[in-house]
């Protein structure tokens, strides 16, 4: 499990050997959820819709750099850290 990014209390996760479809991880407090990267949809799990809207937010804006982090992760590479939302 590698941090990519945190902000406004949510964590940004990738893991290393994760189960397709690409997605990341999202947590905020006792919440956690399973974002796709090619449609940004839920895949799993829960948020409060503030936290979740956020996180869409933060990752329409870095679509194309979560896809390159993903493909460093299959390639066992260290992940680069993408920016949070301001």
């Amino acid at each position: 499990m590698a941090e990519i990014t945190r902000f406004f209390g949510i964590i940004i996760y990738i893991y290393y050997h994760d189960h397709p479809p690409p997605h990341f991880h999202a947590v905020y407090g006792n919440y956690s959820v399973l974002i796709t990267i090619d449609d940004l949809s839920l895949f799993a799990g829960f948020l409060p819709p503030r936290a979740l809207g956020l996180v869409i937010e933060w990752a329409s804006i870095h679509q194309e750099e979560l896809k390159k982090v993903w493909k460093q992760a299959e390639d066992h590479q260290k992940l680069d850290k993408i920016e949070p939302l301001k």
